[in-house]
């Protein structure tokens, strides 16, 4: 009997401890904004527009003064869930390589329950006579995604329909159409199945990647700001500026609804101090976008390589970790997140992972961490001949393309003054020296704007970390 008894006592605390163990694994949620930036975010300085959940979090956290991206959605898309520089892996518009790894594969390996929800467009439907398997409606989960609801998986907007509106979705390998969702809004149909998800999976580890389909054109009124409905009078694309920037602003407040409602559901599941929520942005606003921020007029660069089209908000709130309303000056880059996931997750990475990150999880407990100087920006969108192309990197303040030109940022966003070498700083003569020893040891940048149909696509996947040349 006391040897029955031991034995029972030994499976116990082995269970209380592995239960432990668990308690130190905290779930994950990305929620990433498509094509908006950070003039048009309350607490980065947004004059046009209100945005109080996002806000809060950032006062509750951590509010990233200098996150970077890509100009376009695509290659922004495979660098942060592939950790990699775009010379190593991008190749196509609207394509991510079935082979290459995902952060939803490791978080997978490390023990959670994934999901992918919003905006898909990674199977290669643009470049149909290339990728004769991009019908495959599985590709998320080979991507690591347990789960996905998502808009433009295999149908294109001229096969399917919209995001918005009546869309047409695809939710576990079944699709429905936009009669099947006829009144429907597609941001409520996602943000209810990844709500839906994230209570069924309250009790193990989840992990949440929710690339939205707002803000992105059309701009449509959203349910908070349609004069009638369900009739489809109200709901159809405006050409006037003036209503594209009335419904623009309308869309920015639902997408921050958006994020409140998933923030209180994690809440409502007791889940908020275990939680580590991430908010960003994919690219920059669309060009037909003007908005007032601190006092100017910043027009949207979506696509292009300044500041507009680069610079994407980024805020985080862990409940219990993060410190209250700091904002971070350190440059983070794209290829950090697959990193600090795999911190978070317990995972070491190792062969097959990704080398171009760093981890920012120190900071979002408050550590002092090793935050990185600068962020790499190699850019050929594969989409058209009127994106500009090439290649820069920079710290939080001065900007250095492969040409040689150099720019101060902050005090010129439109970079009309490059920094002659004759006059630049001391401050500028260190950052330019620092940036040019991170481009001198990349693959060559791309010099004429890339198509659809090009037929060279040169990649560097096996270039060193870049880590090692430039702290």
């Amino acid at each position: 009997m006391k040897k029955l008894l031991l034995v029972s006592l030994l499976i116990i605390g082995m269970v209380s401890s592995m239960s432990l163990a668990g308690v130190g694994k905290p779930n994950v949620i990305l929620i990433m904004a498509d094509d908006v930036s950070w003039e048009a975010f309350g607490c980065y300085g947004a004059e046009d527009y209100k945005t109080p959940n996002i806000d809060k979090m950032a006062a509750s956290g951590i509010r990233f003064a200098h996150c970077y991206s890509t100009p376009l959605c695509s290659p922004s898309r495979v660098k942060i869930m592939t950790g990699k520089y775009n010379f190593r892996n991008y190749t196509h518009f609207g394509y991510l390589n079935p082979k290459e790894k995902t952060f939803g594969n490791m978080m997978k390996q490390a023990g959670y329950a994934t999901v992918i929800g919003g905006k898909w467009q990674l199977n290669g439907l643009s470049n149909a006579n290339v990728f004769k398997d991009n019908q495959d409606n599985m590709r998320p989960r080979k991507a690591g995604f347990d789960e996905h609801c998502l808009w433009q998986l295999t149908k294109t907007k001229g096969q399917g329909g919209e995001r918005f509106w009546n869309p047409c979705l695809e939710t576990n390998g079944k699709i429905t159409t936009p009669a099947d969702n006829k009144g429907k809004y597609g941001p409520d149909i996602i943000s209810d199945y990844l709500c839906d998800f994230i209570e069924r999976k309250k009790n193990e580890p989840f992990f949440v990647y929710y690339p939205m389909v707002l803000v992105h054109d059309p701009f449509l009124p959203t349910p908070d700001s349609i004069d009638v409905k369900p009739k489809v009078k109200g709901k159809k694309a405006v050409n006037k500026a003036d209503k594209q920037k009335k419904n623009f602003v309308a869309m920015v407040a639902y997408m921050d609804k958006i994020v409140g409602k998933i923030i209180k559901k994690v809440d409502e599941i007791g889940q908020l101090d275990n939680t580590i929520i991430l908010f960003t942005a994919d690219n920059g606003t669309n060009v037909r976008i003007t908005s007032r921020w601190n006092g100017q007029d910043i027009k949207g660069g979506k696509g292009g390589m300044k500041d507009m089209g680069t610079h994407v908000p980024f805020v985080a709130y862990w409940k219990g970790h993060t410190p209250k309303g700091v904002v971070f000056d350190e440059p983070i880059d794209f290829t950090d997140f697959y990193t600090t996931l795999a911190g978070a997750a317990g995972i070491k990475p190792g062969k097959g992972d990704p080398i171009d990150g760093r981890s920012f999880l120190p900071q979002l407990n408050g550590e002092k961490g090793n935050p990185r100087k600068w962020v790499l920006n190699h850019y050929n969108p594969y989409w058209g001949k009127k994106f500009k192309v090439g290649q820069f990197a920079r710290d939080s303040k001065f900007k250095l393309y492969n040409d040689g030109r150099l720019y101060n940022v902050p005090a010129d966003l439109q970079e009309n003054n490059a920094i002659e070498k004759a006059q630049q700083s001391k401050q500028a003569a260190a950052s330019r020296k620092m940036l040019q020893a991170i481009l001198d040891k990349c693959p060559p940048a791309p010099k004429t704007p890339g198509g659809r149909t090009d037929k060279v696509r040169p990649v560097y996947p096996d270039t060193p970390n870049l880590h090692e040349q430039g702290d």
